[in-house]
């Protein structure tokens, strides 16, 4: 007897007939007698749906009241689920975030997981129910409910397993596993078996939309086991595991791409101690995440500052850095939203030499102008204009034989 842990999403819940298509395929893991916890996200198109519905009542809603009412489209969907199930004679019991015991911190639309009490999970799984958890969403230390942002049901389901220490958590999505890019863009992608806990970090850092990276976070911190798998298919999907000795053979194993950044560069900031922290600090405070940063060479004791952040922080950012900007007497604060963000990803880069040179000489030959470089242990990413980001993805994934399917062990 397993504990597994199953998160469906939006489109595999986008009905009463996908609903009941879950279930079904829940109830065939209970019957074979495993601990079964689910983790539902809203109906595909709900959230949305609130969201506007906000916005025709107030142009900039409480952030509070905002994560109550999105809150409510999950709920549905786990009750309609327990509905369905108690209607087939299968013991289930639906929990919301506060019942659940997910406990947050307080940052509204974007809280973060900081404790789960598994008692009342426990509880119901002891009297051999189906237990149903609203994803998405938690409770502060005084009981106000919170969102946990896009994607937050994965990480939902990856905190559960891991506070229960389940034997598996499989992530149900509208995409049978990992490819090594996005087959809408290059229809030569293909699904990798597997993927290491680092690459899949990368990966979802990177702008890959199968999983969210708190989610893989909680993943590789506690060993969880974790399958991305399709809702609509039989396969098996793709195993999200730690690296062994064949995966640091191969020195790329994806191409990432992202739309979803915006640049702001700083122009003739005074370059010396604590300017950096006067600007940066404001923006960490906003909750903003800073991705790239470059500082040019210092000329006359002065240097351009360059930075990305999130496209949809980019209204923020700007509010908060241009102020600062005329405090420390830089010249000018510029933003651009027409660019886009294609990375490399492979544990093997740490011991093959010549990736880098391999990627800017492709893009290159492509035509495709570099504007900015970051790179860690297992990616490199490079900012380019983006009209070219779908040439450049699938230029990358041609230099390094992405198509062909790795060697099976034996």
């Amino acid at each position: 007897m397993s504990l597994i842990v199953q998160k469906y999403g939006g489109t595999s819940v986008g009905d009463p007939d996908r609903i009941a298509n879950v279930a079904n395929r829940v109830v065939k893991g209970w019957r074979d007698g495993h601990k079964m916890v689910v983790v539902l996200s809203a109906m595909a198109g709900e959230t949305d749906r609130l969201i506007n519905l906000a916005k025709e009542l107030a142009e900039d809603p409480d952030p509070r009241e905002l994560d109550v009412l999105l809150a409510t489209g999950e709920q549905v969907t786990v009750s309609l689920f327990s509905m369905f199930l108690r209607g087939q004679n299968v013991p289930a019991a639906s929990l919301l975030s506060h019942q659940a015991r997910i406990y947050t911190d307080r940052s509204y639309g974007r809280a973060r997981i900081i404790g789960i009490d598994t008692a009342r999970i426990r509880e119901e799984l002891k009297k051999n129910r189906v237990v149903t958890v609203a994803g998405f969403q938690g409770v502060d230390e005084v009981g106000n409910i919170t969102t946990l942002g896009r994607g937050g049901s994965d990480t939902t389901a990856l905190a559960i397993a891991a506070s229960l220490k389940a034997d598996l958590c499989e992530i149900y999505t509208d995409v049978d596993g990992v490819y090594t890019t996005d087959p809408r863009i290059y229809d030569k992608a293909r699904r990798l078996d597997r993927v290491s806990y680092d690459e899949m970090l990368e990966m979802a850092s990177l702008g890959a939309k199968v999983l969210e990276i708190r989610s893989v976070g909680f993943a590789k911190r506690y060993n969880v086991p974790l399958r991305v798998r399709s809702t609509f298919t039989s396969n098996p999907g793709t195993l999200v595991t730690a690296e062994d000795e064949e995966m640091e053979a191969i020195p790329v194993s994806g191409v990432a791409f992202s739309k979803n950044d915006a640049r702001v560069t700083i122009t003739r900031v005074p370059d010396r101690p604590g300017i950096a922290v006067r600007l940066f600090k404001p923006v960490a405070d906003a909750n903003i995440v800073v991705d790239m940063i470059i500082q040019n060479t210092s000329i006359d004791g002065l240097t351009d500052l360059t930075f990305t952040v999130p496209k949809g922080d980019l209204k923020e950012t700007l509010e908060i850095v241009n102020p600062v900007a005329q405090e420390i007497q830089a010249e000018q604060v510029l933003s651009d939203e027409s660019i886009a963000k294609v990375s490399i990803v492979g544990v093997g880069m740490r011991n093959n030499a010549g990736v880098a040179a391999r990627m800017f000489d492709a893009m290159a030959a492509a035509g495709i102008n570099i504007l900015m470089i970051s790179t860690s242990e297992i990616k490199i990413s490079c900012i380019i204009e983006d009209k070219y980001g779908e040439l450049a993805v699938r230029v990358l994934h041609d230099a390094f034989g992405l198509e062909t399917p790795l060697p099976q062990k034996r």
